[in-house]
């Protein structure tokens, strides 16, 4: 069970992070809160300049119906209509909307029925059309001005009616109506900083800087509300369907937050426009829309993640500092009674340290003479270690001794009787003869001096330091010093070299004595063999030199294998040898930083395998 101080670290853990915890969700509701405060100044300040821009744009022609009814011409068509003074109105109309940049200017009479257009030479020329369906006709002649945006029945095109009633003492006798599009407002919409858009009294949205959002309604239409729109054609039968903005929260002043669905492909756009936004609106003064700007939160949200996190961060720094500073009074305290029971443990120490101090004093004495031992022992047995590799040499040498009289027997005979012969033709005067005799003299004695060279360099102690040893030339070596045992056994060493020479890390003299004593190993293993055959191969692997050597004996059996490198172990006859030679040549491997090992080939035989370091390469300077 846990203990009592770990349940309370425990405890305290769970309340530190819950304080963390607490303060990154505090920081984050405030920064959020704080930040939405000045998402609304901004938003409201977009409001008030798009609602100006919109303002201005339909305040240019807010008189601009009033005015036609100040025309002679215009009421005595309405009051008596006739042909030429149709025709003088309609070329009137035609240059007034050039002039005032207008989609189209026309006047109706009280019927409905317009009489007169700007449009009068297009084939599609509002000319006798019945339009009293229209809602701004009848808002006309009942409160004297209409107001309304709607979409062309005859073209398709939307834009902006204002209408006004015309008439005289007697009474009203028209309806003068002014189509305006807003389409250059709305272009220059496509860059402003926030998504916006205008609804309408219906709440259709007649204006939008995201064009897919244009006839689109802010609420779901009712059967009813969609009938009256197809009877009066305000909107000549779109589609309206819902945008889609769903409402999560109702802040103060008015703002909303919403989030905007995506209603196809995303568009390319200078701001989001699918997402949550903050929205505010407002009504356009002398009309019943209402415009609203959507200002995206994803910023405010970021800040406001960033601040409780850093808060976070401050919050578990101070809880770190509190259980820092909690830890240290707990050191301090722990220092106070470990200091009293540091000064007990002493004055007891002195006490012991004095008891044993005579002790110790006899024991460093007897210990340092152990230690002189050992440095004798040591230094002897590596004495005995060279002595040893020494003996093994010279028995290598006793060995040799019968081939190396017999090598040397047959060039002495050789050269007394030369010698005799060039003397009997140099007294003849028979020079070309006595040359002949000289030079094969001087051939007998340079082979000579290679055999005792070899012998006397095999023989001499070797210095043991490494250095760069030619493998081929060990090899030739060792091979040379066991040429006439190879002659007598009737067998020829096959080498598998490659082309590039290999350099072990080693001593050459000691690489050649465990050459001699493989191969002369070898050479014993064969004795008697019918197909006797020793192949040596060499490569290099990596940064090591592999060397194998491998006999067509009977091979090594398993009560051998393990006991290979054991000193004294061998498989000769009583007499023929002591056993030390793979034990020494194991040993001197070893010195070398390398390893020899001995199994069977899988053709049959033995293979040893010598692992030695390669020698670096050379730098160029």
């Amino acid at each position: 069970m846990p203990s009592r101080q770990h349940l309370l670290r425990l405890v305290l853990l769970l309340g530190f992070a819950a304080l963390i915890a607490a303060t990154s969700l505090l920081a984050f509701r405030l920064s959020l809160a704080l930040g939405l405060s000045e998402l609304q100044v901004t938003g409201r300040h977009r409001l008030d300049l798009y609602a100006s821009s919109l303002e201005r744009e339909i305040d240019k022609y807010a008189y601009f119906s009033t005015t036609l009814g100040l025309e002679r011409d215009v009421l005595q068509l309405l009051a008596a209509p006739r042909p030429e003074r149709t025709a003088q109105v309609n070329q009137y109309l035609e240059q007034l909307n050039e002039r005032a940049g207008t989609l189209s200017i026309y006047v109706l009479d009280r019927q409905g029925r317009v009489v007169a257009s700007s449009n009068w030479r297009r084939p599609d020329s509002f000319l006798g059309e019945d339009l009293s369906f229209r809602p701004y006709f009848r808002q006309a002649l009942e409160t004297g001005s209409g107001r309304i945006f709607g979409i062309g029945t005859t073209r398709g095109e939307p834009g902006y009616y204002l209408a006004s009633a015309l008439g005289n003492g007697q009474g009203t006798l028209g309806v003068a109506v002014v189509k305006v599009g807003l389409q250059q407002l709305e272009k220059s919409w496509a860059t402003v900083e926030a998504p916006t858009l205008v609804a309408d009294e219906n709440g259709v949205v007649i204006l939008a800087s995201v064009p897919d959002w244009k006839f689109t309604t802010l609420q779901p239409l009712d059967a009813a509300t969609r009938s009256a729109f197809d009877r009066s054609q305000q909107y000549n039968r779109r589609a309206l369907d819902p945008l889609g903005v769903v409402e999560l929260e109702t802040l103060d002043h008015g703002a909303r937050l919403v989030r905007l669905p995506r209603l196809g492909p995303e568009l390319v756009s200078v701001f989001p426009v699918t997402g949550k936004f903050l929205a505010q609106t407002q009504p356009l003064p002398g009309t019943p829309w209402n415009i609203t700007v959507f200002s995206q939160q994803e910023q405010v949200r970021g800040v406001a993640v960033t601040r409780a996190a850093l808060a976070g961060v401050g919050a578990a720094f101070l809880c770190i500092l509190a259980l820092m500073l909690n830890e240290r009074r707990r050191h301090l305290k722990d220092r106070l009674a470990a200091r009293e029971a540091l000064q007990q443990a002493h004055d007891e120490l002195e006490r012991k340290v004095a008891e044993r101090t005579a002790d110790l004093s006899a024991a460093n004495g007897q210990l340092q003479a152990e230690v002189a031992e050992r440095t004798r022992a040591e230094r002897t047995l590596r004495a005995a270690q060279d002595e040893l590799v020494q003996a093994g040499k010279l028995a290598v040498i006793g060995q040799l001794a019968t081939g190396i009289a017999h090598e040397l027997n047959q060039p002495l005979a050789a050269l007394r009787t030369l010698s005799g012969n060039a003397r009997k033709f140099l007294a003849r005067g028979d020079q070309a003869t006595t040359d002949g005799n000289l030079a094969r003299i001087a051939e007998l004695v340079d082979r000579m001096g290679r055999l005792t060279g070899q012998l006397k360099s095999f023989a001499r102690k070797s210095s043991g330091r490494p250095q760069s040893v030619p493998l081929r030339r060990a090899i030739d070596n060792a091979l040379f010093l066991l040429e006439q045992r190879f002659r007598r056994a009737g067998i020829v060493a096959c080498l598998n070299l490659p082309q590039e020479e290999l350099h072990a890390w080693c001593d050459a003299n000691r690489l050649e004595q465990v050459l001699v004593n493989l191969a002369g190993n070898a050479l014993d293993a064969m004795e008697g063999q019918p197909a006797p055959a020793l192949d040596i191969s060499a490569r290099r692997q990596g940064d090591r030199v592999l060397v194998q050597v491998r006999d067509r004996g009977p091979g090594l059996s398993d009560a051998v294998r393990p006991h290979l490198f054991e000193p004294f172990f061998t498989t000769k006859e009583a007499g023929s040898g002591l056993g030390l030679g793979l034990a020494i040549s194991a040993g001197i491997v070893a010195d070398f930083g390398g390893s020899l090992t001995g199994d069977n080939h899988a053709q049959g035989g033995a293979i040893f395998t010598l692992d030695l370091p390669a020698a670096p390469e050379p730098h160029n300077e």
